[in-house]
């Protein structure tokens, strides 16, 4: 997961402990260890905190964590994938 890599790596540079961490987002413990493994996503507004907590760019934060949710979206479709992307790559650009 890139989004759980990069917030461990942003943790250990500040030399925070998640128990640090946790207690920012006011969240449990044991759930901002679960976002730290990838096992859950955190919230968008998780997100941003994190960055104000890392003084990182949320936008960089902000597509990691998007990009995670595509690929645990897309899956297996190896197939598809790439032309699913194509398309809302196509819809952006129209907005």
């Amino acid at each position: 997961m890139l989004f759980a890599e990069k917030i461990r790596q942003l943790r250990e540079d500040k030399q925070l402990l998640q128990r640090q961490v946790s207690a920012a987002l006011e969240i449990d413990n044991a759930l901002y260890c679960k976002i730290e493994r990838g096992d859950r996503f955190a919230k968008r507004e998780q997100v941003i905190a994190l960055a104000q907590l890392f003084e990182t760019d949320s936008n960089v934060l902000l597509s990691l964590w998007l990009a995670d949710k595509l690929i645990v979206t897309i899956g297996n479709e190896d197939e598809l994938a790439q032309k699913a992307l194509n398309i809302v790559q196509e819809q952006i650009k129209r907005k």
